[in-house]
C-alpha cells in the first residue's frame, strides 16, 4: 500500500503554515491536528459533540470544532472545512469528500497528488 503524503500550505484568518497532509481516501472528511489550529484560524464550535468512529474498531474519537482553511497544492488555491481532531496522528489529514470536491487526482505509482488547474478555479455562478 502507498501512502501521498505532501506538505501543503495552509492560509486562515489568523496566519499561514506549511503541515504535512496525507491524502486518505478511507477518511470521509479533512481533519486537522489542533496542535497547529491557533497558528491558522479561530475554531467554530460543531454544536454538539460528533462521535467519529476510527479505524480500530469500536473506537470513536469525540470532535467539538472545525476551521474553514484555504490551502494549495502547488499554486492552485483550494478551500474546505477541517475537523479539528484530539490526538490525530498526522498535521493534517485531506479526506474523500476533499478530493470529490475539488478532482484531487491520487497517483500512488509517482506517490503524489494532483488538481487540474481549470477544474479546481472558485466561480460563482
Amino acid at each position: 500500500m502507498s501512502i501521498i503524503k505532501n506538505p501543503l500550505l495552509f492560509v486562515g484568518s489568523k496566519g499561514e503554515k506549511h503541515l504535512y497532509t496525507l491524502f486518505d481516501s478511507g477518511a470521509n472528511l479533512s481533519c486537522i491536528s489542533p496542535d497547529y489550529v491557533d497558528d491558522l484560524e479561530i475554531p467554530v464550535s460543531l454544536g454538539r459533540v460528533r462521535r467519529i468512529a476510527t479505524a480500530s474498531e469500536g473506537h470513536f474519537i469525540e470532535v467539538e470544532y472545525r476551521v474553514t482553511l484555504d490551502f494549495y497544492m502547488g499554486d492552485v488555491l483550494l478551500s474546505d472545512e477541517f475537523l479539528v481532531v484530539p490526538g490525530l496522528s498526522e498535521e493534517a489529514i485531506i479526506g474523500a469528500a476533499t478530493m470529490q470536491k475539488w478532482r484531487i487526482k491520487l497517483d500512488f505509482e509517482h506517490d503524489k497528488a494532483t488538481v487540474d488547474p481549470k477544474v479546481a478555479r472558485m466561480q460563482l455562478i
